[in-house]
């Protein structure tokens, strides 16, 4: 078992030093042509894809549903596929990428103690607006290791090599936040993450009660600190990302929590109605269901 694990780790440290070699372009088509088998194929990502489209947008046709659904699972398929090659990056190489300067980065410029809250949902580049936002100053992000070493390695080297601190998702990480927050840096967070035990308050998202971390609210207590909602869109032919932003205001910490993750779904749904075919739609957003409401996974069930 042990030989068989080395294997594997060692297949896949090969894979993905293959695929940070590969010019960003044929990187990406390669991830194209992944994600679309996963969608014409009977798998569990391209069943839970149709669903969340169905529920989230009724009233668009089908067939805009499935455009949207199998151009998300081909994004989905350059997700994981351009992570390699962003993760070998040099900053420098990063910053090229970008096809503007991102909006946040004036407010890098600002008073004594005020940190930046970075919010990426799973929508266009994550990866790439992680690492290219470390350039900005000191930057700690919640983070949750891989299972495979070879994998979890990269990534922490690589996001290391930008600058960005890594908070596990545990006591010790909520520790890491809070001092960066205080000294005012940057923290970036997945916004629309479901919380694990009893962390999160169900709120609409896309009209849909769906359960949202309240980590951002109870970080933002009592604070003036600057909250961004954004997303790097990935350009066609290997071109590189633009950004997509929307400054947060006061919503985003209510002392309600319930009303502050309401406030969060409803930002990261405007980004995402920006761009819905770079949605990791593939994600049981709505599971757990709260008291009363079905769940739309299981299979038979009305939507």
């Amino acid at each position: 078992m042990v030989r068989r694990r080395h294997l594997r780790d060692r297949l896949i440290g090969g894979g993905l030093r293959l695929l940070a070699r590969l010019p960003l372009r044929v990187n990406h088509a390669l991830g194209g042509v992944l994600g679309a088998l996963v969608w014409y194929l009977p798998t569990r990502a391209a069943r839970i894809t149709r669903i969340n489209l169905a529920l989230c947008f009724p009233e668009k046709d089908p067939t805009w549903r499935r455009r949207v659904g199998r151009r998300s699972l081909m994004a989905m398929g350059r997700a994981l596929t351009e992570s390699p090659r962003l993760w070998h990056s040099r900053p420098e190489a990063l910053a090229r990428l970008a096809a503007q300067p991102p909006g946040y980065a004036r407010l890098c410029e600002r008073s004594e103690g005020r940190a930046l809250f970075l919010c990426t949902p799973h929508l266009g580049s994550w990866e790439f607006a992680g690492l290219h936002a470390a350039r900005h100053g000191p930057m700690a992000s919640l983070y949750s290791p891989f299972k495979t070493p070879e994998v979890d390695r990269w990534v922490r080297e690589a996001r290391a090599s930008t600058g960005a601190k890594l908070a596990p998702a545990d006591r010790s990480g909520l520790r890491t936040l809070q001092q960066a927050r205080d000294r005012g840096e940057i923290i970036g967070i997945l916004p629309d993450q479901s919380p694990k035990g009893a962390s999160g308050e169900h709120a609409s998202f896309f009209g849909r009660p769906a359960l949202t971390m309240t980590l951002l609210p109870r970080l933002l207590r009592g604070r003036d600190d600057h909250v961004v909602l954004l997303f790097a869109e990935r350009l066609p032919k290997g071109r590189g990302f633009r950004y997509h932003e929307v400054v947060a205001g006061p919503e985003v910490a209510d002392r309600d929590f319930a009303r502050a993750a309401a406030a969060i779904n409803a930002h990261v749904e405007t980004l995402v109605r920006r761009c819905p075919e770079q949605y990791n739609w593939a994600y049981k957003r709505f599971h757990p269901s709260p008291e009363g409401w079905p769940d739309p996974y299981r299979r038979g069930t009305p939507k």
